[in-house]
């Protein structure tokens, strides 16, 4: 089993090859307690990713309380090897969404 370390690093790979152009940033927990693992800016939008090893791996302190607050604002999960495929094709198609929901400002 891959440690939660490794399993970012894996992750993000994925998330770059799947997401052309995007960026995928390691969060520094120790700045602020709860906030999640990765952000992901893809064009004009954002995600948060808190990893975990494995589906039963507990939560620490605050990051229920980040990934509701930051769904709200964008998209926002906990992430694991076992739905990986289903968390990944949620933020395509969060991504997709507000890509052709967007009114243009131009007049």
């Amino acid at each position: 089993m891959m440690t939660e370390t490794e399993y970012q690093s894996e992750l993000s790979k994925k998330i770059r090859k799947r997401f052309k152009g995007s960026i995928v940033l390691k969060n520094d927990s120790s700045r602020k307690q709860g906030i999640p693992d990765l952000t992901v800016l893809y064009e004009d939008q954002w995600a948060a990713l808190e990893c975990k090893q494995h589906k039963n791996a507990t939560h620490r302190p605050n990051q229920d309380y980040y990934i509701s607050k930051m769904d709200k604002m964008s998209f926002a999960r906990f992430i694991y090897p076992e739905n990986e495929k289903e968390v990944l094709d949620e933020m395509d198609e969060a991504f997709t969404l507000r890509r052709t929901t967007r009114i243009s400002k131009r007049k």
